[in-house]
């Protein structure tokens, strides 16, 4: 169900120092490189081995990390062995090379690192602790992203994605949970992006902000009508709820048994399918849908207890016609 998927996310050294340097407490060593190397890699690590001369699995795009250890070891190499390890290493222009603690920039890499136009940043955090600040921020403003069409809405505490037809009712629906306390995310336009393995997080475009087009009506102002109570910035994506037009010759989950998934970036979300027909209250039946994965998340799955109980009552029968059969 992905929808013009944004490319891969890059952010230069630049905007990192513009947006962070000050939480990082970085001093630029060679003004005069431009930081404008991208980055795209969200890990940001030590050089390793590449230090000992093996630069084969180096990665590209990864902005390296140089702490008190490995300032140390290139402090024991011969001058012309540190050269050749440190020109390997900057050979794979890494987009920035950060020193912590404070340290004194090893001999010769700095000259090396100009040669390569490599910036150089000094901190005076510690190696964990510069690691703890700029880990999280790189995480999010590298993450996967993609836009789909839809609307996000908190139920119950619940993340529901509608999805569907251009005009099948997906607006009307979330401005109802609204109406009774649920809270929008966004409409029509909804960000997703990807947090570790597994957790999808949207929100809604900074332009659009939680306005919502009402067909009939037109573009609305959902915290000026309702209050701030009635929004959120962003919020995990849970369930995918689909509106379908009723059709007389589809068939429709009846048990809920049967579990239907639906893939974005990579993770797998459950989705519901809900057929629209008249007289039908899709808001209640959207509550339903959250509490039921809510309830689901905790241990409890209604329709598959309901299920065991079923063929539980069963057995005896069934038992008795096998050994009336024999």
């Amino acid at each position: 169900m992905e929808n013009a998927p944004i490319p891969q996310p890059s952010l230069s050294v630049e905007t990192l120092l513009r947006d962070r340097g000050q939480e990082l407490a970085v001093q630029r060593m060679n003004p005069d490189v431009p930081c404008a190397w991208p980055c795209s890699d969200p890990d940001i690590s030590s050089p390793g081995l590449a230090l000992a001369g093996y630069v084969d699995r180096l990665p590209s795009g990864r902005m390296l990390v140089l702490g008190e250890t490995e300032v140390t070891y290139l402090a024991t190499l011969a001058p012309e062995t540190r050269r050749e390890r440190l020109e390997a290493l900057l050979a794979h222009r890494p987009p920035a090379l950060f020193i912590t603690k404070g340290q004194a920039v090893p001999e010769g890499l700095l000259a090396l690192a100009t040669q390569h136009e490599v910036p150089v940043l000094v901190t005076s955090l510690s190696t964990r602790d510069f690691y703890r600040r700029i880990k999280p921020f790189l995480e999010v403003a590298l993450a996967p992203e993609t836009s789909l069409h839809g609307s996000l809405a908190d139920v119950y505490g619940a993340g529901l994605l509608f999805v569907g037809e251009s005009g099948i009712g997906k607006s009307e629906c979330v401005l109802d949970l609204v109406e009774r306390g649920h809270r929008l995310v966004a409409d029509d336009l909804v960000l997703v992006s990807r947090r570790g393995n597994d957790l999808l997080i949207g929100r809604g475009h900074r332009l659009q902000g939680h306005h919502m087009e009402i067909r009939g009506v037109g573009i609305i102002d959902v915290r000026a009508l309702f209050g701030i109570r009635a929004i959120r910035q962003q919020k995990r994506v849970e369930v995918v709820v689909r509106l379908e037009r009723w059709d007389d010759h589809a068939v429709y989950d009846r048990t809920g048994l049967a579990r239907e998934e639906v893939e974005i970036l990579g993770v797998s979300i459950p989705q519901v399918r809900i057929p629209l027909n008249p007289g039908k209250n899709i808001t209640v039946v959207s509550e339903v849908v959250a509490m039921n994965h809510l309830l689901r998340f905790s241990g409890v799955d209604s329709a598959l207890e309901f299920d065991r109980r079923l063929r539980a009552s069963m057995a005896p029968v069934e038992t008795y016609l096998e050994e009336d059969d024999e």
